[in-house]
């Protein structure tokens, strides 16, 4: 489980989102405006006295490392788990996180302070055995890791089986992503293309884009209007401005550019 950003009030949401805290093996922050980062500590040092052994990551920008680190020490000084830091150079495109299911890319971002988007993709996964077809050619078990390879099969007699008369192709990769603060950059679009979900900030509508100019932020427009360029699957929207009690013109200012699109509000959850 991986948390992104971590405001006042987080550990609050995660109880009740029912989130088991030890479950939580990473997390990551975009900047360092405070409504992104300032429940991390706090949440650290409830971790500990909750007992938590397995070591935590926290992959941030390299400015924070300095003040990360006086942080731990006056706050968290006698944890029983390992705090990993990982600096984050926002400017570049880079790949920070890697298993054997899943990489994780910064994306740079532009808002008034050193800022990074986040990228979640899984990696291509194995072919799906046919069982009908490795009956039909008495193909034996001790093949099925080559087939779920992509390998060919050689029968006995000497043909030769194509791997897609076997096996099927496997499920498309699936993405995420996680586009905080940040102005319009319109070549954002074409760098995240493909991806199935993106969330991108949209504080304002476009009849105060001038505000969006000015404090570096995104209207709904342009949020949809890069979902549209990356050729998302579905949009989902946030951050808004307060000064809309009622999100719905934002929903719908979006919805013309890019129709699936989806309000976020608290303690939704979204399949990607």
């Amino acid at each position: 489980m991986f948390m992104i950003d971590c405001g006042e009030g987080t550990q609050a949401q995660v109880r009740r989102s029912r989130i088991n805290f030890s479950k939580i093996y990473a997390v990551f922050i975009s900047h360092l405006h405070g409504d992104h980062v300032l429940g991390l500590v706090g949440m650290i040092s409830t971790f500990g006295l909750q007992g938590r052994t397995a070591p935590l990551h926290v992959y941030a920008p390299e400015a924070y490392e300095q003040l990360f680190k006086m942080e731990m020490q006056m706050f968290c000084s006698n944890l029983d788990y390992e705090i990993i830091f990982h600096p984050i150079d926002t400017r570049i495109r880079k790949v920070v996180y890697e298993d054997r299911s899943l990489t994780i890319e910064t994306i740079p971002l532009h808002h008034r302070m050193p800022c990074a988007g986040y990228l979640f993709k899984e990696k291509q996964g194995e072919r799906h055995i046919n069982p009908e077809m490795l009956r039909f050619y008495d193909v034996p078990r001790s093949q099925i890791n080559n087939l779920h390879l992509g390998m060919d099969w050689i029968s006995p007699s000497g043909e030769i089986i194509p791997n897609d008369r076997l096996t099927t192709p496997p499920d498309p990769v699936r993405s995420y992503a996680y586009c905080s603060d940040t102005r319009y950059i319109p070549a954002l679009g074409q760098q995240l293309k493909g991806v199935t979900t993106l969330y991108h900030e949209a504080t304002y509508c476009e009849d105060m884009k001038d505000n969006a100019i000015k404090y570096l932020h995104s209207t709904a427009r342009e949020a949809a209007l890069t979902a549209k360029a990356a050729e998302a699957k579905q949009l989902l929207i946030g951050h808004y401005s307060q000064r809309y009690n009622d999100e719905t013109p934002l929903l719908n200012e979006a919805k013309t550019v890019f129709e699936n699109t989806i309000l976020t509000n608290e303690q939704l959850t979204f399949d990607i």
